[in-house]
């Protein structure tokens, strides 16, 4: 690949999803973009870029962006952070949330569906306990192709083999030929839409409890740290965001702080105006 091209397929994935590549890693642009030539009916990345120079075509820019953004996932995925939504999360939520009885979950690049979807299970595993209350989880992922799998709840014999108990798997799954889909109860618990963490994220309301886990790591230092301003804004004082275990704020944003004695969970640290005003008040 040449180098001008290389470049020019960096820029354009660092302005449309935040995926920063190093020329260490052009084997993998010419892996995942071969496929996106083919499709096109082009006979290499040489026409590929010479497409996106001259025609820029809003469809093609898409599957360029979709073929290079990682899509890993499984059900329970690291398992920790489920235990911890189970023993921390969850107790903290149902103690701040018992006037008004509901809480708002986001499953950001949310890929194929499975961690909201674990989400799901552990909170019918809860069962009487959770009566009368609402949970709202909402899944969402820069790739179109990825928001209509987890939409549609269906997965490999391989994909819920992955961390997935066989119980839930007999209790939460019905069998769809030599596939497997994700029961009509629990689909209707999440609503999944397309949606890239680089945009404004306003419009997706407030949550009270953020999944982002193994986003970060793709971003530069001023993308971390600008995506995690813009989820901070949609966040109560009492939020609760989950990273990845490589993941951090720390140098980031000041925006968040660890929570004490939890590996990868972070909570809302309030602007250095409010800590003042607070410490003035008291």
């Amino acid at each position: 690949m040449k180098v001008e091209d290389f470049d020019m397929f960096s820029v354009l994935l660092k302005q449309r999803s935040g995926l920063v590549l190093s020329r260490d890693k052009a084997y993998l642009l010419e892996s995942r973009l071969m496929p996106v030539a083919r499709k096109w009916n082009m006979k290499g990345l040489d026409e590929l870029a010479v497409a996106i120079r001259t025609r820029r075509e809003e469809a093609l820019l898409r599957d360029i962006t979709e073929a290079m953004t990682t899509n890993e996932s499984s059900f329970f995925r690291d398992q920790k952070p489920f235990e911890q939504f189970k023993q921390v999360v969850l107790p903290k939520m149902l103690a701040c949330r018992s006037a008004r009885r509901s809480v708002r979950i986001w499953s950001a690049a949310c890929s194929s569906g499975q961690e909201a979807y674990s989400l799901c299970m552990l909170l019918l595993e809860e069962g009487a306990k959770l009566d009368g209350w609402r949970f709202e989880i909402v899944g969402t992922d820069l790739s179109s192709e990825m928001v209509e799998k987890s939409k549609a709840g269906i997965y490999t014999q391989f994909e819920v083999q992955r961390g997935l108990p066989i119980t839930h798997l007999v209790k939460y799954f019905k069998q769809v030929g030599d596939k497997w889909q994700v029961s009509d109860k629990i689909r209707q618990m999440v609503s999944f839409r397309e949606y890239n963490l680089l945009t404004d994220l306003t419009p997706l309301g407030q949550f009270d409890v953020v999944f982002c886990r193994n986003v970060l790591i793709y971003f530069d230092q001023p993308t971390k740290g600008k995506v995690l301003d813009s989820i901070a804004k949609l966040m109560p004082a009492d939020g609760v965001l989950y990273l990845g275990g490589a993941e951090t704020v720390l140098g980031i944003t000041e925006r968040f702080k660890p929570m004490d004695n939890q590996r990868g969970l972070y909570v809302v640290n309030p602007p250095a105006g409010a800590q003042a005003a607070r410490a003035v008040a008291s």
